[in-house]
Protein backbone atom coordinates (compact mmCIF):
# COMPACT_ATOMS: atom_id res chain seq x y z
CA UNK A 1 0.00 0.00 0.00
CA UNK A 2 1.13 3.54 -0.73
CA UNK A 3 2.72 5.43 2.13
CA UNK A 4 1.12 8.68 1.01
CA UNK A 5 -2.60 8.53 1.68
CA UNK A 6 -5.08 11.39 1.96
CA UNK A 7 -7.68 10.41 4.54
CA UNK A 8 -10.25 13.08 5.37
CA UNK A 9 -10.12 13.36 9.19
CA UNK A 10 -13.65 14.76 9.24
CA UNK A 11 -15.21 11.69 7.67
CA UNK A 12 -12.55 9.02 8.02
CA UNK A 13 -12.77 8.40 4.27
CA UNK A 14 -9.64 7.73 2.24
CA UNK A 15 -9.79 10.04 -0.77
CA UNK A 16 -6.49 9.54 -2.59
CA UNK A 17 -3.38 7.37 -2.61
CA UNK A 18 -0.05 8.40 -4.09
CA UNK A 19 2.81 6.15 -5.19
CA UNK A 20 5.93 6.39 -3.08
CA UNK A 21 9.27 7.25 -4.65
CA UNK A 22 11.03 4.16 -5.98
CA UNK A 23 14.30 3.37 -4.21
CA UNK A 24 16.32 3.58 -7.41
CA UNK A 25 15.06 7.14 -7.95
CA UNK A 26 16.66 8.56 -4.79
CA UNK A 27 20.05 9.31 -6.41
CA UNK A 28 18.27 10.49 -9.55
CA UNK A 29 16.34 13.09 -7.55
CA UNK A 30 19.53 14.31 -5.85
CA UNK A 31 21.28 14.59 -9.20
CA UNK A 32 18.36 16.44 -10.74
CA UNK A 33 18.43 18.92 -7.85
CA UNK A 34 22.17 19.41 -8.43
CA UNK A 35 21.52 19.94 -12.14
CA UNK A 36 18.85 22.50 -11.30
CA UNK A 37 21.23 24.26 -8.93
CA UNK A 38 23.78 24.91 -11.65
CA UNK A 39 21.13 26.88 -13.57
CA UNK A 40 19.14 28.39 -10.69
CA UNK A 41 22.20 29.78 -8.90
CA UNK A 42 23.14 31.70 -12.08
CA UNK A 43 19.63 33.01 -12.62
CA UNK A 44 19.75 36.74 -11.78
CA UNK A 45 18.51 37.56 -8.30
CA UNK A 46 15.88 39.87 -9.77
CA UNK A 47 14.43 36.96 -11.76
CA UNK A 48 14.39 34.68 -8.72
CA UNK A 49 12.64 37.43 -6.78
CA UNK A 50 10.10 37.89 -9.58
CA UNK A 51 9.29 34.16 -9.43
CA UNK A 52 8.57 34.48 -5.71
CA UNK A 53 6.40 37.54 -6.33
CA UNK A 54 4.39 35.56 -8.88
CA UNK A 55 4.13 32.71 -6.36
CA UNK A 56 2.53 35.10 -3.88
CA UNK A 57 0.07 36.26 -6.53
CA UNK A 58 -0.85 32.69 -7.43
CA UNK A 59 -1.40 31.78 -3.79
CA UNK A 60 -3.89 34.62 -3.57
CA UNK A 61 -5.50 33.80 -6.92
CA UNK A 62 -5.88 30.11 -6.02
CA UNK A 63 -6.61 30.69 -2.34
CA UNK A 64 -9.94 28.86 -2.26
CA UNK A 65 -8.47 25.78 -3.94
CA UNK A 66 -5.40 25.72 -1.71
CA UNK A 67 -7.39 26.25 1.48
CA UNK A 68 -9.94 23.56 0.63
CA UNK A 69 -7.16 21.03 0.07
CA UNK A 70 -5.78 21.28 3.60
CA UNK A 71 -9.26 21.39 5.11
CA UNK A 72 -9.83 17.99 3.52
CA UNK A 73 -6.36 16.61 4.22
CA UNK A 74 -5.72 17.57 7.83
CA UNK A 75 -8.94 19.16 9.04
CA UNK A 76 -8.00 22.84 9.30
CA UNK A 77 -11.11 25.03 9.71
CA UNK A 78 -11.91 26.99 6.57
CA UNK A 79 -11.14 30.46 7.92
CA UNK A 80 -7.85 29.30 9.42
CA UNK A 81 -6.94 27.54 6.17
CA UNK A 82 -7.55 30.72 4.18
CA UNK A 83 -5.44 32.69 6.68
CA UNK A 84 -2.58 30.21 6.29
CA UNK A 85 -2.67 30.57 2.51
CA UNK A 86 -2.48 34.35 2.85
CA UNK A 87 0.38 34.16 5.37
CA UNK A 88 2.29 31.95 2.95
CA UNK A 89 1.70 34.45 0.14
CA UNK A 90 2.97 37.21 2.44
CA UNK A 91 6.18 35.26 3.10
CA UNK A 92 6.92 34.74 -0.60
CA UNK A 93 6.20 38.40 -1.26
CA UNK A 94 8.40 39.58 1.64
CA UNK A 95 11.40 37.71 0.27
CA UNK A 96 10.68 38.90 -3.26
CA UNK A 97 10.72 42.50 -2.05
CA UNK A 98 13.40 42.37 0.65
CA UNK A 99 15.59 39.41 -0.23
CA UNK A 100 17.70 40.99 -2.98
CA UNK A 101 18.92 43.75 -0.64
CA UNK A 102 19.83 41.12 1.97
CA UNK A 103 22.06 39.41 -0.60
CA UNK A 104 24.04 42.55 -1.38
CA UNK A 105 27.80 42.18 -0.95
CA UNK A 106 29.18 43.72 2.23
CA UNK A 107 32.45 45.68 2.13
CA UNK A 108 34.62 45.33 5.21
CA UNK A 109 37.41 47.54 6.49
CA UNK A 110 40.39 46.70 4.22
CA UNK A 111 42.60 45.80 7.22
CA UNK A 112 45.86 46.00 5.31
CA UNK A 113 44.50 44.97 1.90
CA UNK A 114 43.19 46.90 -1.04
CA UNK A 115 39.73 45.50 -0.48
CA UNK A 116 37.85 43.01 1.73
CA UNK A 117 34.35 42.03 0.63
CA UNK A 118 31.88 39.40 1.88
CA UNK A 119 29.52 37.80 -0.64
CA UNK A 120 26.41 35.80 0.33
CA UNK A 121 26.13 32.80 -1.96
CA UNK A 122 23.98 29.65 -2.13
CA UNK A 123 25.44 26.35 -0.95
CA UNK A 124 23.50 23.92 -3.14
CA UNK A 125 20.63 21.44 -3.07
CA UNK A 126 18.70 21.18 0.19
CA UNK A 127 16.20 18.69 1.56
CA UNK A 128 13.12 19.95 3.40
CA UNK A 129 11.18 17.59 5.66
CA UNK A 130 7.88 19.24 6.53
CA UNK A 131 4.95 18.51 8.91
CA UNK A 132 1.22 18.31 8.33
CA UNK A 133 -0.05 20.89 10.81
CA UNK A 134 0.67 23.99 8.68
CA UNK A 135 1.19 22.48 5.23
CA UNK A 136 1.78 25.72 3.28
CA UNK A 137 3.23 28.00 5.92
CA UNK A 138 5.96 25.60 7.05
CA UNK A 139 7.12 25.09 3.47
CA UNK A 140 7.06 28.82 2.70
CA UNK A 141 9.29 29.53 5.71
CA UNK A 142 11.91 27.19 4.30
CA UNK A 143 11.44 27.48 0.55
CA UNK A 144 11.07 31.23 0.03
CA UNK A 145 14.43 32.39 1.44
CA UNK A 146 16.39 29.48 0.01
CA UNK A 147 14.96 29.81 -3.48
CA UNK A 148 15.72 33.51 -3.35
CA UNK A 149 19.32 32.82 -2.27
CA UNK A 150 19.74 30.41 -5.20
CA UNK A 151 19.61 27.05 -3.45
CA UNK A 152 17.46 24.26 -4.86
CA UNK A 153 15.00 22.19 -2.87
CA UNK A 154 13.87 18.59 -2.61
CA UNK A 155 10.66 18.75 -0.55
CA UNK A 156 9.41 15.73 1.39
CA UNK A 157 6.08 16.59 2.98
CA UNK A 158 4.10 14.69 5.59
CA UNK A 159 2.47 11.57 4.23
CA UNK A 160 -1.05 12.92 4.78
CA UNK A 161 -0.33 16.09 2.78
CA UNK A 162 0.33 14.59 -0.61
CA UNK A 163 -2.30 16.61 -2.48
CA UNK A 164 -1.35 19.98 -1.01
CA UNK A 165 2.35 19.29 -1.53
CA UNK A 166 1.70 18.70 -5.22
CA UNK A 167 -0.32 21.92 -5.39
CA UNK A 168 2.61 23.84 -3.93
CA UNK A 169 5.01 22.43 -6.49
CA UNK A 170 2.55 23.25 -9.29
CA UNK A 171 2.23 26.86 -8.09
CA UNK A 172 5.99 27.38 -7.80
CA UNK A 173 6.64 25.93 -11.24
CA UNK A 174 3.84 27.99 -12.78
CA UNK A 175 5.41 31.06 -11.17
CA UNK A 176 8.72 30.42 -12.89
CA UNK A 177 10.73 28.35 -10.42
CA UNK A 178 12.60 25.72 -12.46
CA UNK A 179 11.28 22.16 -12.28
CA UNK A 180 14.57 20.91 -10.87
CA UNK A 181 14.90 23.90 -8.51
CA UNK A 182 11.91 22.63 -6.51
CA UNK A 183 11.20 18.89 -6.56
CA UNK A 184 8.29 17.41 -4.61
CA UNK A 185 8.93 13.80 -3.57
CA UNK A 186 6.81 11.17 -1.83
CA UNK A 187 9.70 9.65 0.07
CA UNK A 188 10.03 7.56 3.22
CA UNK A 189 12.47 8.21 6.10
CA UNK A 190 15.03 5.67 4.85
CA UNK A 191 15.06 7.34 1.45
CA UNK A 192 15.60 10.74 3.07
CA UNK A 193 18.57 9.33 5.00
CA UNK A 194 19.98 7.96 1.75
CA UNK A 195 19.45 11.32 0.07
CA UNK A 196 21.34 13.10 2.84
CA UNK A 197 24.27 10.79 2.19
CA UNK A 198 24.38 11.79 -1.48
CA UNK A 199 27.26 14.19 -2.22
CA UNK A 200 24.99 16.58 -4.11
CA UNK A 201 22.83 17.41 -1.08
CA UNK A 202 24.29 20.13 1.13
CA UNK A 203 21.78 20.59 3.95
CA UNK A 204 18.43 19.71 5.47
CA UNK A 205 15.68 21.54 7.33
CA UNK A 206 13.10 19.63 9.35
CA UNK A 207 10.02 20.76 11.21
CA UNK A 208 8.47 17.93 13.16
CA UNK A 209 8.77 15.65 16.16
CA UNK A 210 11.82 15.19 18.35
CA UNK A 211 12.15 11.61 17.14
CA UNK A 212 12.21 12.72 13.52
CA UNK A 213 14.60 15.54 14.39
CA UNK A 214 17.08 13.17 16.01
CA UNK A 215 16.98 10.84 13.00
CA UNK A 216 17.49 13.61 10.44
CA UNK A 217 20.13 15.48 12.47
CA UNK A 218 22.05 12.22 12.97
CA UNK A 219 22.00 11.46 9.23
CA UNK A 220 23.05 15.03 8.44
CA UNK A 221 25.89 15.03 10.97
CA UNK A 222 27.15 11.67 9.76
CA UNK A 223 27.51 13.19 6.31
CA UNK A 224 28.74 16.61 7.46
CA UNK A 225 25.63 18.39 6.21
CA UNK A 226 24.16 21.50 7.80
CA UNK A 227 20.78 21.03 9.52
CA UNK A 228 18.07 23.28 10.94
CA UNK A 229 15.45 21.80 13.27
CA UNK A 230 12.14 23.20 14.50
CA UNK A 231 10.70 20.66 16.91
CA UNK A 232 8.09 20.56 19.64
CA UNK A 233 7.06 23.05 22.27
CA UNK A 234 5.18 23.44 25.51
CA UNK A 235 4.81 27.19 25.52
CA UNK A 236 3.93 29.08 28.70
CA UNK A 237 1.24 31.77 28.79
CA UNK A 238 1.96 33.77 31.95
CA UNK A 239 -0.89 35.91 33.27
CA UNK A 240 0.39 38.46 35.79
CA UNK A 241 -2.56 40.86 35.80
CA UNK A 242 -5.28 42.18 33.52
CA UNK A 243 -7.88 44.92 33.47
CA UNK A 244 -10.29 42.71 31.51
CA UNK A 245 -10.10 39.08 32.57
CA UNK A 246 -12.98 37.99 30.33
CA UNK A 247 -11.24 39.34 27.25
CA UNK A 248 -7.88 37.84 28.22
CA UNK A 249 -9.54 34.48 28.80
CA UNK A 250 -11.24 34.59 25.39
CA UNK A 251 -7.89 35.31 23.74
CA UNK A 252 -6.27 32.46 25.67
CA UNK A 253 -8.95 30.01 24.55
CA UNK A 254 -8.88 31.16 20.94
CA UNK A 255 -5.14 30.80 20.48
CA UNK A 256 -5.00 27.46 22.31
CA UNK A 257 -7.82 26.00 20.23
CA UNK A 258 -6.56 27.31 16.88
CA UNK A 259 -5.75 24.44 14.52
CA UNK A 260 -7.30 22.12 17.14
CA UNK A 261 -4.31 22.85 19.37
CA UNK A 262 -1.93 21.31 16.84
CA UNK A 263 0.77 23.94 16.80
CA UNK A 264 4.30 23.71 18.19
CA UNK A 265 4.06 27.25 19.54
CA UNK A 266 0.53 27.01 20.92
CA UNK A 267 0.25 28.11 24.59
CA UNK A 268 -0.08 24.71 26.22
CA UNK A 269 0.66 25.81 29.81
CA UNK A 270 -1.29 28.68 31.38
CA UNK A 271 0.56 30.01 34.42
CA UNK A 272 -1.70 32.31 36.43
CA UNK A 273 -1.12 34.30 39.61
CA UNK A 274 -3.17 33.39 42.68
CA UNK A 275 -5.61 36.26 42.64
CA UNK A 276 -6.73 35.54 39.07
CA UNK A 277 -6.43 31.75 39.03
CA UNK A 278 -9.95 30.62 40.03
CA UNK A 279 -11.73 33.09 37.79
CA UNK A 280 -9.40 32.30 34.89
CA UNK A 281 -10.03 28.56 35.16
CA UNK A 282 -13.78 29.12 35.35
CA UNK A 283 -13.70 31.41 32.32
CA UNK A 284 -11.45 29.12 30.29
CA UNK A 285 -13.70 26.14 30.92
CA UNK A 286 -16.66 28.18 29.71
CA UNK A 287 -14.83 29.27 26.57
CA UNK A 288 -13.77 25.70 25.78
CA UNK A 289 -17.31 24.43 26.24
CA UNK A 290 -18.72 27.19 24.02
CA UNK A 291 -16.23 26.60 21.20
CA UNK A 292 -17.92 25.28 18.06
CA UNK A 293 -16.47 21.87 17.25
CA UNK A 294 -17.44 20.39 13.89
CA UNK A 295 -16.97 20.15 10.15
CA UNK A 296 -13.96 22.31 9.27
CA UNK A 297 -15.54 23.21 5.93
CA UNK A 298 -18.30 25.05 7.83
CA UNK A 299 -17.19 28.69 8.24
CA UNK A 300 -18.74 28.77 11.74
CA UNK A 301 -16.52 25.95 13.01
CA UNK A 302 -13.79 27.01 15.43
CA UNK A 303 -12.31 23.59 16.25
CA UNK A 304 -12.04 20.92 13.58
CA UNK A 305 -10.89 17.33 13.89
CA UNK A 306 -7.38 16.38 14.76
CA UNK A 307 -5.24 15.29 11.83
CA UNK A 308 -6.07 11.60 12.26
CA UNK A 309 -7.84 9.18 14.55
CA UNK A 310 -4.49 7.97 15.86
CA UNK A 311 -3.48 11.57 16.69
CA UNK A 312 -6.78 12.12 18.49
CA UNK A 313 -6.41 8.89 20.46
CA UNK A 314 -2.88 9.84 21.51
CA UNK A 315 -4.13 13.12 22.97
CA UNK A 316 -7.08 11.40 24.68
CA UNK A 317 -4.66 8.89 26.21
CA UNK A 318 -2.47 11.74 27.50
CA UNK A 319 -5.49 13.34 29.17
CA UNK A 320 -6.53 10.01 30.70
CA UNK A 321 -3.00 9.43 32.01
CA UNK A 322 -2.95 12.87 33.64
CA UNK A 323 -6.25 12.15 35.40
CA UNK A 324 -5.05 8.73 36.56
CA UNK A 325 -1.94 10.39 37.96
CA UNK A 326 -4.02 12.87 39.96
CA UNK A 327 -4.82 15.85 37.73
CA UNK A 328 -8.29 17.39 37.67
CA UNK A 329 -10.20 17.34 34.38
CA UNK A 330 -12.71 20.20 34.28
CA UNK A 331 -14.19 19.55 30.86
CA UNK A 332 -13.69 17.58 27.65
CA UNK A 333 -10.92 15.16 26.81
CA UNK A 334 -13.12 12.47 25.23
CA UNK A 335 -13.32 11.47 21.56
CA UNK A 336 -16.64 12.29 19.96
CA UNK A 337 -18.84 9.44 18.81
CA UNK A 338 -19.18 8.87 15.08
CA UNK A 339 -16.87 9.36 12.16
CA UNK A 340 -13.86 11.62 12.19
CA UNK A 341 -11.04 12.47 14.56
CA UNK A 342 -12.88 14.86 16.88
CA UNK A 343 -11.93 15.46 20.51
CA UNK A 344 -13.83 17.56 23.04
CA UNK A 345 -11.57 20.45 24.14
CA UNK A 346 -10.18 19.79 27.61
CA UNK A 347 -8.97 21.83 30.59
CA UNK A 348 -6.66 20.24 33.18
CA UNK A 349 -5.42 21.58 36.51
CA UNK A 350 -3.40 20.13 39.35
CA UNK A 351 -0.54 18.99 37.14
CA UNK A 352 2.59 18.19 39.17
CA UNK A 353 6.17 17.39 38.14
CA UNK A 354 5.64 13.67 38.75
CA UNK A 355 2.96 13.52 36.04
CA UNK A 356 3.76 12.81 32.40
CA UNK A 357 1.78 15.84 31.25
CA UNK A 358 4.11 18.16 33.15
CA UNK A 359 7.02 17.57 30.79
CA UNK A 360 5.52 16.25 27.56
CA UNK A 361 3.88 18.08 24.68
CA UNK A 362 0.13 17.60 24.30
CA UNK A 363 -0.55 18.23 20.62
CA UNK A 364 -4.27 18.85 20.67
CA UNK A 365 -7.07 21.02 22.16
CA UNK A 366 -5.98 20.66 25.79
CA UNK A 367 -5.09 23.45 28.22
CA UNK A 368 -3.10 22.91 31.42
CA UNK A 369 -3.53 25.66 34.03
CA UNK A 370 -1.05 26.22 36.87
CA UNK A 371 -1.34 28.43 39.96
CA UNK A 372 1.67 30.47 41.09
CA UNK A 373 2.14 33.06 43.82
CA UNK A 374 4.79 35.35 42.33
CA UNK A 375 6.58 36.45 39.19
CA UNK A 376 9.58 34.42 40.33
CA UNK A 377 7.50 31.27 40.63
CA UNK A 378 6.02 31.90 37.18
CA UNK A 379 9.46 32.14 35.58
CA UNK A 380 10.71 29.03 37.39
CA UNK A 381 7.71 26.99 36.27
CA UNK A 382 7.82 28.32 32.73
CA UNK A 383 11.47 27.31 32.32
CA UNK A 384 11.14 23.94 34.07
CA UNK A 385 10.61 21.92 30.88
CA UNK A 386 12.91 20.67 28.16
CA UNK A 387 11.24 22.76 25.46
CA UNK A 388 12.06 26.37 24.61
CA UNK A 389 10.16 27.49 21.53
CA UNK A 390 8.19 30.55 22.63
CA UNK A 391 6.23 32.00 25.51
CA UNK A 392 4.13 35.00 26.39
CA UNK A 393 3.58 37.31 29.36
CA UNK A 394 0.33 39.23 29.92
CA UNK A 395 0.12 42.35 32.06
CA UNK A 396 -0.97 45.98 32.10
CA UNK A 397 2.52 46.84 33.43
CA UNK A 398 4.71 46.57 30.34
CA UNK A 399 7.95 47.05 32.27
CA UNK A 400 7.09 44.22 34.62
CA UNK A 401 6.00 42.00 31.74
CA UNK A 402 9.16 42.69 29.73
CA UNK A 403 11.28 41.86 32.77
CA UNK A 404 9.57 38.47 33.05
CA UNK A 405 9.65 37.85 29.28
CA UNK A 406 13.39 38.50 29.19
CA UNK A 407 13.92 35.68 31.70
CA UNK A 408 12.07 33.05 29.65
CA UNK A 409 14.43 30.45 28.19
CA UNK A 410 12.85 30.49 24.73
CA UNK A 411 13.60 31.58 21.19
CA UNK A 412 10.61 33.93 21.01
CA UNK A 413 9.09 35.87 23.92
CA UNK A 414 5.93 37.95 23.50
CA UNK A 415 4.21 40.52 25.71
CA UNK A 416 0.40 40.72 25.47
CA UNK A 417 0.32 38.52 22.36
CA UNK A 418 1.27 34.92 21.68
CA UNK A 419 2.76 33.09 18.72
CA UNK A 420 2.72 36.02 16.34
CA UNK A 421 4.25 35.00 13.01
CA UNK A 422 5.25 37.58 10.43
CA UNK A 423 7.61 37.33 7.47
CA UNK A 424 9.90 39.99 8.92
CA UNK A 425 10.52 38.49 12.38
CA UNK A 426 12.61 35.39 13.19
CA UNK A 427 11.12 32.03 14.14
CA UNK A 428 12.89 29.28 16.09
CA UNK A 429 13.58 27.84 19.51
CA UNK A 430 16.19 26.53 21.94
CA UNK A 431 16.70 23.39 24.02
CA UNK A 432 14.58 20.46 22.80
CA UNK A 433 12.64 22.79 20.50
CA UNK A 434 15.49 22.72 18.00
CA UNK A 435 18.08 25.06 16.56
CA UNK A 436 18.47 27.50 13.72
CA UNK A 437 16.13 30.26 12.60
CA UNK A 438 13.62 30.83 9.82
CA UNK A 439 11.98 33.96 8.39
CA UNK A 440 13.25 37.53 8.05
CA UNK A 441 16.97 38.02 7.36
CA UNK A 442 17.82 35.18 9.72
CA UNK A 443 16.03 32.73 7.46
CA UNK A 444 18.41 33.69 4.66
CA UNK A 445 21.50 33.07 6.75
CA UNK A 446 21.26 29.37 7.51
CA UNK A 447 22.12 27.75 4.18
CA UNK A 448 24.58 30.16 2.59
CA UNK A 449 28.26 30.44 1.85
CA UNK A 450 29.47 33.63 3.48
CA UNK A 451 32.43 34.02 1.16
CA UNK A 452 35.25 36.45 1.78
CA UNK A 453 37.15 37.96 -1.14
CA UNK A 454 40.25 39.89 -0.10
CA UNK A 455 42.41 41.76 -2.60
CA UNK A 456 45.93 43.05 -1.97
CA UNK A 457 48.34 44.93 -4.21
CA UNK A 458 50.78 42.65 -6.09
Amino acid sequence: MSTYVTTNPTTGTTEHEFPELADDQVPVVAEHSAEGFETWRLTPVAERAAALARTAQLYEKRSAELAAAITREMGKPAKQAAAEVQLSADIYRWYAENGPDLLASEPLAPQGAQESVVHTLPIGPLVGVMPWNYPYYQVARFAAPNLLVGNTIVLKHASICAASSKLMADVLHEAGVLDYAYINVYANPDQIAEMLAHPAIRGVSLTGSEEAGVAVATAAARNLKKSVLELGGSDPFILLDTDDLARTTRIAARIRLANAGQACNSPKRFIVLDELYDDFVHGLVGEFERAVVGDPADPETEVGPLSSVSARDTVADQVDAAVRQGATLHTGGSPRDGDGAFLEPAVLTGITPRMDAYSEEIFGPVAMVYRVSSDEDAVRLANDVGFGLSGSVWSTDLTRAARVADRLDVGMAYVNEHGTTLPGIPFGGVKRSGYGRELARWGMGEFVNTKLRRTSAH
